[in-house]
């Protein structure tokens, strides 16, 4: 019996089971599979489209709202969504409106537009930062925050929190040894430099540690997500927020917020909903409605002081920005989604669908009697196979069961529902319907009478 209460052999049986039917009814995906290993590593132009632990990737036809349908013809209801680049639905109309509006105009030109005045201004209101700059990932946006928080405090480590996910940057690249130290994180190719001489990792939910960490004097920015969301969801507890701005105050750090997983949270964010007052913030993934842009967020002290340590030369560099970022059809496509998609009438339908769906899970834990709980943050939540929800990422990753959970999310795809690959996550989006909730449990209803023996 495995933590998560469910037999191993029954898992290993229907494991082989449903990938033979996920063989049988993909063979248009299979064929497009071999095609694509010829010119694609791995068969995929990404190499995270691979991981959803198939025999052969999954290619699409088509995707609309929170459907998609594959290269087989087959639909599905979407609770992936992008991994949360298309939050708001696949195609919002208001997107797409915009780019057929503006296929005939230039598309980056290195020069303002006024829908730029009208995005800053936009996200000033909804996180409270009065700058803003603009880039095309989030990874890019934290990478120039990290840069800004070295030149004005002079420093030149960071801190970030066990379990944390920034994107590609290098620095943060690490975990918490089990000596206390940084280590790179497994898996991670052609690290550029020594994790440990740049970056100090503390657990989530390590007050002391923090404070011990800070108290050198040689941190310049502490970078975290609000809520950890790569090693599961993980929430914070009760007055660490609080904690977290008092002690980086008190020795001159700066707070950076990456908001990129918790948008779900509501309209501002956490930094919103809880009242956070960082020095920076990190918006990207569901920005331009699916499209690559992100944004990162200045109080007013950190602009001033990196306008007194910005020196332009005219054959220098500053290491901020790229060619492409804040073009005008990026700005003018994430005018359109602030504006008329992330809206507070989207964010109630997606929380009411996300209170639904967590009560059903809820119900189906109950009725098998399964040492599970339901993690939620607004529209994004997880079902993790413990009965308590993790206070860290180490409880979280301990919980985990990779053998179950790519179980389920195959006996799930077969059956017309895709998730996320990575844990089980579920987010919803304001275009799902109630029969794509009700499908959803239907299916994890069946899967566990057949992994529990309650169907047989």
């Amino acid at each position: 019996m495995s933590p998560a209460g469910i037999e191993s052999g029954r898992v290993s049986a229907l494991a082989t089971r449903e990938r033979q039917r996920y063989r049988d009814e993909h063979p248009v995906s299979a064929r497009l599979a071999r095609e694509a290993c010829a010119h694609l590593p791995g068969g995929v132009p990404m190499h995270w489209m691979s991981d959803w632990g198939l025999d052969f990737p999954l290619f699409l036809d088509s995707a609309a709202g929170a459907q998609l349908r594959d290269a087989d013809g087959r639909d599905y209801a979407d609770f992936c969504l992008g991994d949360t680049g298309a939050m708001f639905g696949h195609a919002p109309q208001p997107v797409a409106a915009m780019l057929r509006a503006r296929a005939g105009f230039g598309y980056t030109t290195m020069l303002p537009g006024a829908d730029a005045i009208a995005v800053a201004g936009n996200l000033a209101q909804r996180f409270g930062l009065p700058y803003w700059q603009f880039a095309t990932t989030a990874s890019d946006a934290n990478r120039f925050l990290l840069r800004v928080a070295r030149a004005v405090t002079g420093r030149r480590k960071i801190l970030v929190f066990d379990g944390c996910y920034h994107g590609t940057v290098d620095e943060t690249l690490v975990r918490l040894g089990p000596d206390g130290a940084s280590r790179p994180r497994p898996g991670q190719l052609g690290p550029a430099f020594d994790c440990a001489a740049h970056t100090v990792v503390v657990g989530f939910d390590d007050p002391d540690g923090l404070d011990a960490a800070l108290a050198g004097g040689d941190i310049a920015v502490v970078l975290t997500e609000p809520a950890l969301t790569n090693a599961g969801l993980v929430l914070p507890q009760p007055g660490f927020h609080a904690h977290l701005r008092a002690a980086t105050r008190r020795h001159g750090t700066l707070l950076a917020i990456d908001e990129t997983h918790t948008i779900s949270a509501g309209p501002g964010g956490c930094t919103q909903v809880w009242g956070l007052q960082p020095d920076f913030v990190t918006l990207g993934k569901p920005l331009a409605g699916g499209l690559p842009a992100a944004a990162w967020g200045l109080s007013a002290g950190v602009e001033r002081a990196l306008a007194g340590v910005r020196q332009p030369v005219a054959d220098g560099h500053s290491g901020l920005g790229t060619t492409l970022s804040a073009g005008a059809l990026t700005l003018a496509v994430v005018r359109a989604n602030l504006e008329e998609v992330m809206t507070d009438a989207a964010y109630a339908r997606m929380f009411a669908l996300a209170g639904q769906l967590q009560h059903g899970l809820e119900r189906l834990i109950g009725r098998y009697r399964l040492p599970w709980c339901v993690v939620r943050l607004g529209a994004r939540q997880e079902l993790v196979f413990r009965p308590q929800p993790p206070r860290s990422a180490a409880e979280s990753l301990a919980a985990a069961d990779p053998a179950l959970e790519r179980l389920l999310h195959l006996y799930w795809l077969n059956r017309g529902v895709l998730v996320t690959p990575f844990h089980n996550m579920l987010l919803l989006s304001p275009e799902h319907r109630e029969a794509d909730l009700e499908r959803l449990l239907d299916v994890l209803d069946a899967a566990l009478g057949e992994l529990t023996g309650a169907a047989s």
